[in-house]
């Protein structure tokens, strides 16, 4: 079996007459945590949305698992074993918190649940919420079972969120910038959680929090202008001269800029 889960090649995607991709590849190991980092607007989030079929490249390949296939559509991601979060956390609200975790499992569980929520399968809920409690334990979420995501702080709101991913079991994990607003104590806890989280399964990880991502990648993918400009460690990219420059040359300068050529 390959070591490779994932594997995009000469990606492109344009949008009318403008170019948000030309020619990027990427690649996810198994067990593996994959940072893609880049200023606004370097198109980190398009190639999530083509992964998780919301965008239709222009040109590219689309591997998973040593196997070619088109670009998945987003019906076919819980088949193939791919869970993405939202750069918002997207719970239902009325909806407790197990409920919201439950609603996450694949396909076939799914779709029994929401027979269930009309009371016609208590064998499937109990399945159900047995995998949603573990998940919650996961995430250091267990207390919150019962509340409902009003009733939530935003920290919590972002665990119950990466329950409700990982309660498919999934292959390959998506994270869409699951540190933007947290403290300094939960990027921390998070970063923790993440390490653990990838003895069960790789992790491609948007983030704008570069000492994050050092933290928890095992390579970093650098895009800037649709446009891949590093791969490697973190140790490596942040002496690529076009790294530098990306970030330097950006008018965002800030304290996360500045650590990656700290």
């Amino acid at each position: 079996m390959s070591s490779q889960l994932i594997s995009l090649k000469n990606l492109s995607v344009s949008f009318g007459g403008v170019r948000a991709l030309t020619d990027v590849s990427i690649s996810v190991e198994r067990n593996s945590v994959v940072g893609l980092i880049g200023p606004n607007g370097a198109g980190k989030t398009t190639l999530f949305n083509c992964i998780s079929g919301l965008v239709k490249s222009t040109t590219g390949t689309f591997e998973f698992e040593g196997i070619a296939r088109p670009f998945p559509k987003p019906h076919e991601l819980a088949n193939l074993g791919i869970t993405r979060t939202l750069q918002g956390v997207g719970l239902f609200n009325e909806l407790s918190v197990i409920q919201n975790v439950m609603v996450g499992a694949d396909k076939h569980y799914r779709a029994n649940f929401f027979r269930e929520l009309f009371g016609l399968s208590g064998r499937v809920e109990a399945e159900l919420r047995e995998r949603a409690e573990e998940a919650l334990a996961w995430t250091g979420a267990s207390a919150l079972i019962n509340s409902k995501p009003s009733e939530l702080s935003y920290p919590d709101s972002k665990r119950v969120s990466l329950a409700r991913a990982l309660v498919a079991t999934p292959k390959l994990l998506l994270l869409d910038e699951p540190a933007a607003g947290l403290g300094q104590d939960d990027i921390d806890a998070l970063a923790a959680l993440i390490k653990e989280i990838k003895r069960r399964c790789a992790v491609l990880i948007v983030e704008h929090h570069v000492d994050f991502v050092r933290e928890i990648s095992d390579s970093v993918t650098v895009l800037n202008f649709g446009k891949s400009i590093a791969t490697g460690t973190y140790d490596e990219i942040k002496q690529n001269p076009a790294v530098v420059e990306a970030y330097l040359g950006n008018s965002d300068k800030n304290d996360q800029n500045s650590d990656l050529i700290a």
